[in-house]
């Protein structure tokens, strides 16, 4: 296994150490060996609260290369750089509106992103070329330790290989990244499953160009009117978007097989569902089905997997991309899925699963 490096343009395996580590039980001395790999200009993944991350020094143009390398990830889709402090804000944006500070004292550490005027000293090559810089502090402790034991602002997209499933469990970087980065941290499953929230406070009306666990009606307690980026909201992808926040204009969270949604009344959406399932295995292909606790029991074909139940809408966006993986595992070439409704996480669950399926969406 090797890849391109992004300075030398050759192909190289490295050795990844792989450390495991009890959230709940910890040594601060656990984690120096992570913190030295990072600021000596090495990759380590790491587990957060939402997905686990592929951590570099955030100021460091030629560590945030190894990302991108690592990863095959395409230069203009901007990293978020994490921080251990609020006041960290203030080191890597020119400027840092009230609503800013207003938004980290009611949910830092957690799932979301701000995106501000960057300074000179973060590199473009950590914004993806834009001039400004998404910032998150994170919830999960082992995170902020690291962060705070390296010194370095840690530029950190999801720890995967570029448009597969984000993984929530180390033995997804494992099975993406393994030897091609220098460590990874196992921390345990990342309890929420799916990335932060981003909010834009660089210009104008503030605006989400990504929906998470802090919703909309969440942020507008707190700063007033907030808008949706109208790139998250439709139902196709406009390839001229220039992103200004990660996973905006690229195939995301993909899985190997083809992926479609179905939306509609839900009775006729499992009728749908059980004859596209029938009529795919009647000429031989593999399928699997996308369900939840309360549907589980009405399909009638394929590899049948319980993302979750309606009542609470977290267990669906935690078990989303641990079941997409679990396909690929498989190696299932058609998989169908319920759509899931516009309310407290049903639009961040549908922006992932819009994304995952090439927004192959059929209405019913």
């Amino acid at each position: 296994m090797g890849f391109a490096d992004g300075d030398k343009g050759h192909a190289y395996i490295m050795k990844t150490k792989i450390i495991k580590v009890d959230i709940d039980n910890f040594q601060t001395k656990e984690l120096e060996e992570a913190a030295r790999v990072l600021r000596n200009g090495g990759l380590v993944a790491f587990p957060t609260e939402t997905v686990y991350g592929l951590g570099a020094n955030g100021l460091d143009k030629e560590a945030s290369r190894k990302i991108y390398a690592a990863k095959g990830r395409p230069s203009d889709n901007p990293l978020i750089v994490h921080i251990a402090h609020k006041n960290d804000m203030e080191v890597l944006a020119k400027e840092v509106p009230e609503e800013a500070y207003k938004l980290a004292d009611s949910f830092w550490p957690g799932p979301l992103t701000i995106i501000l005027k960057k300074k000179d000293t973060v590199p473009y090559e950590t914004t993806g070329g834009l001039d400004t810089v998404a910032i998150r502090l994170p919830a999960n402790v082992i995170a902020r330790e690291l962060i705070n034991q390296s010194k370095v602002f840690v530029a950190a997209p999801s720890a995967n290989l570029s448009g597969k499933p984000s993984p929530t469990k180390a033995n997804h970087v494992i099975n993406d990244l393994n030897g091609r980065i220098d460590m990874i941290i196992d921390g345990g499953s990342a309890t929420l499953g799916l990335e932060s929230t981003i909010v834009d406070l660089s210009e104008g009306t503030p605006m989400i160009l990504r929906p998470g666990f802090i919703t909309k009606d969440m942020l507008e307690n707190v700063i007033g009117p907030v808008q949706y980026d109208p790139a998250i909201i439709g139902t196709t992808i406009d390839p001229n978007i220039r992103p200004k926040a990660p996973g905006m204009k690229y195939r995301h969270y993909a899985p190997e097989g083809s992926l479609t949604i179905y939306s509609g009344e839900l009775d006729k959406v499992i009728t749908t569902i059980n004859k596209m399932a029938r009529e795919k295995l009647d000429k031989g292909y593999s399928v699997g089905i996308i369900a939840t606790e309360e549907t589980k029991d009405l399909y009638q074909y394929g590899i049948i997997k319980s993302i979750g139940t309606r009542n609470d809408e977290a267990s669906i966006a935690a078990g989303l991309y641990e079941i997409l993986r679990e396909f690929d595992t498989l190696h299932t070439e058609y998989i169908y899925t319920e759509s899931y409704s516009d309310n407290r996480y049903g639009q961040a669950i549908m922006n992932r699963l819009l994304k995952a399926a090439g927004y192959q969406i059929v209405n019913v």
